[in-house]
C-alpha cells in the first residue's frame, strides 16, 4: 500500500555542483549521511567537509592530546571513501563549542571560502526527535551554520573577511540538515550504502570505545536500519533523509 503522498519525502534538488558539510565532530557525517555524499561525488559534483573540533575529548581512555591527531586522521581516511578529499578542522574545543559570532565568522569563512550552492549540517534542534537530549556542540555548529549561511553574502557582518580576500558568496541556495525529527527530502542511499559503511568503519578508534559488538556488524547494522526506516517514506527505496531550508 503506497502511503500518502504528503507524508512522502521528496528527493533532493539535482541542479548544484558544489557542496560544504559543516559538523561539529569527526563521524558526525559517516552517522547520518555519508551514502548521500558517495552518490553525489558519483555524480561529479564536490564537496568538502569542515569540522568545528577534532573529536579530541570523544574517547575516555584515550587523552586530548593523542585522540585529536588520531581522530583527524580517520576523518580524512574516512572522507576519501566517499569521494572527498578537501577536510577542513576549525580547532574549536570538543565539548564546549560557543554558539556566538566566533563560530559564524568561521563558519562563513569557510563557506566563501568554497563556494557552495548546497550546505549540509546535523540537527540544531535540542533532542533527537524528542526521544534523547542532543549535545550543545551539535545544537550550536548547526544554528551557526544556518546563520552563517546569510552571514557569508553580507560584506558588512565580518568585514575582516573581505581584508582577508574572501569575497561575500551569495550562492547558498539551500541548508540541508541530516539527522532532523522533520525531514522533507532524501537521497536514494541503496548506490553508496556499502561505502557508507566503510567510510563509518574508518572511525575504528571510536567504534571500538563506543561498543563491543563487531565493528563491521555494528556499522552495517546501524545504517542499514537507518536508511530502510527513511525508505518508508521513500517509496520504499533506503534512503538519507533531510530537511531542506531553501535561502
Amino acid at each position: 500500500m503506497t502511503e500518502p503522498t504528503s507524508t512522502q519525502l521528496k528527493p533532493m534538488p539535482e541542479d548544484w555542483r558544489r557542496a560544504l558539510a559543516v559538523v561539529a565532530h569527526p563521524d558526525d557525517l559517516e552517522y547520518g549521511c555519508s551514502a548521500a555524499i558517495a552518490a553525489w561525488t558519483d555524480a561529479g559534483r564536490e564537496v568538502a567537509y569542515v569540522l568545528a573540533t577534532r573529536g579530541e575529548a570523544g574517547i575516555d581512555t584515550v587523552p586530548p592530546a593523542e585522540c585529536g591527531p588520531l581522530r583527524e586522521r580517520e576523518q580524512r581516511a574516512s572522507a576519501a571513501v566517499v569521494g572527498v578529499t578537501a577536510v577542513d578542522f576549525l580547532d574549536h574545543r570538543d565539548g564546549v563549542i560557543e554558539y556566538g559570532p566566533a563560530l559564524r565568522r568561521d563558519i562563513a569563512a569557510a563557506i566563501r571560502r568554497h563556494r557552495p550552492e548546497l550546505v549540509i549540517t546535523l540537527n540544531h534542534r535540542d533532542t533527537w526527535g524528542g526521544i534523547a537530549w542532543n549535545t550543545p556542540d551539535h545544537v550550536a555548529v548547526g544554528r551557526a551554520t544556518l546563520d552563517a549561511a546569510g552571514d557569508a553574502g553580507n560584506r558588512w557582518i565580518f568585514p575582516e573577511l573581505t581584508e582577508q580576500g574572501l569575497e561575500p558568496w551569495n550562492g547558498v541556495r539551500w541548508v540541508a540538515v541530516a539527522g532532523s525529527a522533520s525531514p522533507t527530502h532524501a537521497v536514494d542511499a541503496t548506490p553508496g550504502l556499502d561505502r557508507a559503511v566503510a567510510s563509518l568503519l574508518e572511525h575504528r578508534s571510536y567504534i571500538n570505545a563506543l561498543t563491543d559488538e563487531n565493528a563491521e556488524t555494528y556499522a552495517r547494522n546501524f545504517l542499514t536500519e537507518a536508511a530502510h526506516s527513511v525508505g518508508e517514506r521513500f517509496h520504499n527505496r533506503p534512503a538519507v533523509a533531510f530537511e531542506l531550508f531553501p535561502r
